[in-house]
């Protein structure tokens, strides 16, 4: 019965292509390890390679021994011989050819526990191998377990429990207290705090209420939810994470395709050098022929290029998967190793550097009138405007409990600022030019705060001024540290904004930007970056997703900032980061520097042994057994282990100072 549910709920995925449970056999159910048929069929051959030896060396039934190794070839190397057979139809060689000469060579020299030997260990190294880098792929998938495949839905007055599937955008879903959210959505009602970790990375859990955006796979912490479905299971953020991620692994880099060159040129070479020590030894220099022909066995086997193959790929996924889970969603193999020789980072200032969301900075009042009457006129005045200046000194009365004011004869001045009427008397706010239009003197000495860099509203009645407010875009806390961080790794910092030039310039000087440039129009952003290009090679640009897109996609590497709920960032990024952490450009450039130096790490590894075990095999040091356990299977796990590591590497922050990393 139970088999027959997950059959139909399986049935009704296949309709559901992109369903963020079924997409990675959610349901999917699994045997017990020990049932598995790779570990079914090495328990096999393991044993009767056992009971061969037994027979071969402690009997003297020779030829029953003889027949047990040919069928431990037949149990553990049924694959191995297939795609060997393949390889040689398809006249491109590969490792399997190779062991399988070596395999039935050693028959034919009357080797044949070493031929079983090798055919076995050779398929455990793969099933080792298998299993290590379907764990680094099956690291971000696992993400998706994360939300549940059933959901409490609010229908006809009463709560229905239902399959995700089922649950259609617009409908409200309920989450309690402890539970994971299903499906992408917007709070209708209740506040919250919600663990984003699973998406964004980011430990803190964020808080929620009516009108914010909530995700699947994330954990609602405390409170009661009523969430409006906005988008069905193959469409929330975390599934298109998983596609993006997979997506990623099967584009190589440029050292994953030289190596897969290297590999279809070198096996067939190695073939022709082990038929060289066989022929000459023994043909041209008379030596005994049984002798080289194991040795010539022994390189073939020792000159697998196994490690050297899965040296950069098993690396490269780990570190995309990885960085993945950490709320770093990287496109491809490529753009990881191009971070690894980035000269210059460029950055958009408004909603990278700077939080995009201006704050009251400075309060100041004139002719005896108080900060908090200024503060309670400009916010009665701008209560009727939607402007970003309006919200900001809305939020700053409010949070200092400042009354808001009866207005009348409300107008918007275009360009300008506002008019209206408080208690019978005409009041004004809004920028210089206004003022200067109602010939009402400005005091000069404010001029400080456009040199700051600060955006100043004044405010006056008809006869004079009575106050100013100047507002900023806050400095993300991070940023000074960030860029502080590039500059030790010899990267130079470029800032590019369409504000104005002293604008700009206050805020370069305070985060230690080497340069920048202001008063940007979009089509400028990519002329600067492309300058760039041509003077330090390859650059990444910092941006704040779709109104940077030129530009990023004009850099090297494109790195979009914040674009959790961003569809259109999240595609058109080389990398996206999903929170507004700018300690993930550090985090960045450290997971780049450390994949490749793993990569150098397995590639010489790979060759230094290789090199060593092939002079050792023609000098007749090593036999067919260590060539495959410690040249074949061990180098292979060794390089697995190694690259699994960059699964585990996350951003190291102390305070809000990105920590110095090594290799």
């Amino acid at each position: 019965m139970e088999k027959l549910k997950l059959q139909v709920i399986n049935n009704t995925c296949e309709e559901e292509k992109s369903c963020s449970c079924c997409a990675t056999d959610f349901f999917e159910e699994k045997p017990e390890f020990w049932r598995r048929r790779k570990l079914i069929t090495g328990g096999i051959a393991g044993a009767l390679l056992v009971a061969g030896l037994i027979l071969e060396f402690l009997t003297s039934l020779n030829i029953i021994a003889q027949a047990v190794f040919v069928a431990v070839i037949a149990v553990s190397g049924r694959e191995i011989l297939k795609k060997a057979g393949r390889s040689v139809l398809k006249r491109r060689l590969d490792m399997n050819c190779l062991i399988s000469i070596a395999a039935f060579g050693s028959f034919f020299i009357g080797h044949g526990e070493e031929g079983a030997a090798v055919i076995f260990l050779f398929f455990i190294a793969e099933a080792l191998e298998d299993y290590a880098a379907d764990n680094a792929r099956k690291s971000i998938s696992q993400l998706l377990k994360l939300a549940p495949e059933t959901a409490k839905v609010k229908r006809q007055g009463r709560e229905v429990e239902v399959h995700v599937h089922e649950i259609g955008i617009g409908e409200t879903i309920v989450i309690r207290p402890g539970e994971k959210i299903p499906l992408d959505g917007k709070v209708l009602v209740g506040r919250s705090s919600v663990d984003e970790s699973p998406i964004t990375g980011e430990s803190v859990p964020v808080d929620k209420a009516e009108g914010d955006a909530v995700y699947a796979g994330t954990m609602n912490e405390e409170g009661y939810l009523e969430v409006q479905v906005t988008k069905k299971t193959g469409e929330t953020v975390l599934s298109r994470i998983v596609k993006l991620v997979e997506e990623a692994e099967k584009k190589k880099s440029s050292t994953e395709k030289f190596i897969d060159r290297f590999a279809r040129y070198y096996t067939p070479a190695v073939i022709g050098l082990a038929f060289a020590v066989f022929i000459v030894p023994t043909f041209i220099l008379g030596y005994q022929w049984d002798v080289w022909f194991y040795r010539a066995l022994v390189l073939l086997v020792i000159s697998c290029p196994c490690a050297l193959a899965i040296s950069t790929p098993v690396a490269m996924v780990s570190a995309l998967s990885g960085s993945a889970r950490q709320g770093v969603l990287i496109k491809g193999a490529s753009y990881l190793e191009e971070l690894n020789r980035v000269r210059a980072v460029a950055f958009d200032k408004t909603g990278t550097l700077t939080k995009g969301r201006l704050e009251v900075e400075d309060i100041i009042g004139f002719n005896h009138h108080s900060t908090e009457e200024v503060l309670s006129i400009a916010a009665s005045l701008e209560s009727r405007s939607e402007h970003p200046i309006a919200k900001a000194i809305i939020r700053k009365a409010r949070s200092e409990n400042i009354p808001f004011r009866e207005i009348s004869g409300f107008r918007a001045i275009k360009g300008m600022g506002l008019e209206a009427r408080i208690d019978g008397r005409t009041y004004y706010a809004g920028a210089r030019n206004l003022f200067d239009e109602l010939s009402i003197d400005i005091p000069e000495e404010l001029a400080r705060f456009e040199r700051e860099g600060k955006t100043s509203i004044f405010i006056s009645n008809t006869d004079r001024a009575i106050g100013v407010i100047a507002l900023a875009d806050r400095i993300r806390e991070k940023a000074p540290a960030i860029i502080s961080s590039l500059k030790r790794h010899n990267i130079r910092t470029e800032m590019l904004t369409g504000d104005n030039t002293q604008v700009a310039a206050s805020l370069a000087e305070k985060i230690g930007i080497d340069e920048y440039h202001a008063q940007l129009l979009p089509e400028d952003k990519v002329k600067v970056v492309e300058r760039l290009t041509k003077k330090y090679g390859t650059v990444a640009m910092v941006g704040d997703g779709v109104n940077d897109a030129p530009s990023l996609a004009a850099a090297s590497v494109g790195i979009a900032m914040g674009t959790i709920g961003s569809d259109v960032a999240i595609e058109t990024a080389d990398i996206a980061l999903m929170h507004d952490d700018l300690s993930k450009i550090d985090y960045l450039i450290h997971l780049s520097k450390k994949t490749m130096h793993v990569v150098r790490q397995n590639v010489a590894a790979s060759i230094l042994i290789k090199g060593s075990f092939t002079v050792l095999a023609v000098l007749g040091m090593i036999n067919l057994w260590v060539a495959v356990a410690v040249g074949d299977m061990g180098l292979s796990l060794a390089v697995i282990l190694n690259a699994m590591r960059l699964t585990k590497e996350k951003p190291v922050v102390e305070g809000n100072q990105p920590h110095a990393h090594s290799p």
